[in-house]
C-alpha cells in the first residue's frame, strides 16, 4: 500500500501545504466563483458544514493528498491527488484556481508540476489521470504542457446550462514524466 505523506511543497512562486479545516471559510467562499464552478463541472451546492466535513476527511485520509495553493500567504485554490490506488500505483488529479484574478498567472501550471513530481517521486505513483471539459481549453493546454496525454473523450459527459459538454480523459505516466 502506498502511504501518502502530506508535506509542504515549496515552488518558485507557489507553496503547497495540506488543506485543513482552518481553510473551510475560504473554500466555502470560493463556491461562489461561478467560473471556477463551471470549469470544474461542479453543479451541486454545499453548505459550510459540508465543506468542514470534507476537509476533516482530507486531513486524515490516506488515499488522497489535498493541497492548498498559496501565493505569498494568500490561499488561491486547491490541487489534489485523490483515489490513490496503491496496488495499481495510480491516482486522479484535479485542480481549482479560485477567482479570475488568480488565473492566467502560471500558478496552476506550477502547482500541477509540483504535485505531479511529488506523486511520482515521493508517493511512488506510475500513473496520474484527469478529466477536463471541452469548454476549458486553457486547462487542457496546461495539462499537455506538463506532460499529460489525451487518451480519449467521454462524449456528452456533462450537461451544463442545458448544453452537452464532452470530457477529455488525459493521463501522465512516470515514464512520460522522466522523459520530460
Amino acid at each position: 500500500m502506498i502511504r501518502a505523506e502530506k508535506p509542504v511543497i515549496v515552488g518558485d512562486r507557489v507553496t503547497l501545504r495540506p488543506l485543513s479545516v482552518n481553510d473551510a471559510s475560504a473554500m466555502f467562499a470560493s463556491l461562489e466563483d461561478c467560473e471556477a464552478m463551471r470549469l470544474t463541472g461542479t453543479q451541486s451546492s454545499h453548505s459550510h458544514a459540508d465543506v468542514v466535513s470534507h476537509l476533516e476527511r482530507c486531513e486524515t485520509a490516506d488515499d488522497r493528498l489535498d493541497f492548498a495553493i498559496l501565493v505569498a500567504d494568500d490561499l488561491i485554490g486547491e490541487v489534489v491527488l485523490n483515489n490513490i490506488d496503491g496496488l495499481n500505483k495510480s491516482a486522479t488529479f484535479r485542480i481549482a484556481i479560485w477567482y479570475g484574478k488568480n488565473r492566467n498567472n502560471g500558478y496552476g501550471t506550477e502547482a500541477t508540476k509540483l504535485v505531479i513530481k511529488h506523486g511520482f517521486e515521493k508517493v511512488g505513483l506510475n500513473r496520474i489521470e484527469l478529466e477536463v471539459f471541452s469548454f476549458n481549453p486553457r486547462a487542457r493546454h496546461v495539462y499537455k504542457q506538463t506532460g499529460f496525454v489525451h487518451e480519449g473523450t467521454r462524449r456528452q459527459a456533462l450537461c451544463w446550462d442545458n448544453q452537452w459538454v464532452d470530457a477529455h480523459m488525459m493521463a501522465i505516466l512516470h515514464t512520460d514524466f522522466d522523459a520530460a
